[in-house]
């Protein structure tokens, strides 16, 4: 029977930095309700008598010791939420784009993509690189086009796919035999 994963134990403190709290000792003291222990106690927190410890053999030093302290990793807490658009930005909405191919071009938002990027006439852009202006445009009647099937998917590259051997010495001859229909055209 394998063991139940347990879950992280949430803290009622997060690190700000490692082993720098966001709340002071005197706060986690209020926050953790220790002063009702303390008024319901008559002024003392409560002992606990200790059980005395079984006696247990000895542990041996282990026979490997790191050159170098190992760094505990992070925990990433980071949730990936969705990109929230811009209020300004609404569909038809001329932007300015900020950088890249189509730097100072204007171009009308179409929609947002399920990763954020915006989808406006020519490309994909983030909504970081662009400037909204004033102008609207009425995008209603795109002779036809729906907008909907352009989506990240329809943007990404084809992966090529790795010729074999065989298929790589074909290719050589079609290379071979347009060379050859090249110095025939131009010899005549």
């Amino acid at each position: 029977m394998a063991a139940k994963a347990r879950n992280p134990r949430k803290t009622r403190n997060p690190n700000l930095v490692r082993g720098v709290g966001k709340f002071s000792r005197s706060k986690m003291y209020h926050k953790r309700g220790l002063w009702a222990l303390k008024a319901k106690n008559g002024g003392v927190f409560p002992r606990h008598d200790a059980k005395p410890a079984a006696e247990t053999q000895p542990e041996k030093p282990p026979k490997f010791y790191p050159a170098d302290d190992v760094k505990k990793p992070l925990v990433n807490k980071r949730k990936p939420r969705p990109t929230k658009l811009r209020a300004s930005i609404t569909p038809g909405t001329v932007l300015i784009v900020l950088a890249g191919r189509f730097k100072g071009k204007r171009v009308v938002f179409l929609k947002q993509l399920s990763s954020g990027l915006l989808l406006v006439t020519n490309e994909r852009v983030n909504q970081s690189y662009v400037i909204a202006t004033s102008t609207k445009v009425d995008i209603s009647g795109l002779n036809g086009l729906n907008v909907d099937e352009f989506d990240d998917k329809y943007f990404a590259k084809e992966v090529a796919k790795k010729k074999g051997e065989g298929e790589f010495f074909e290719a050589e001859k079609e290379v071979r035999i347009i060379v050859l229909h090249l110095h025939m055209l131009l010899s005549k």
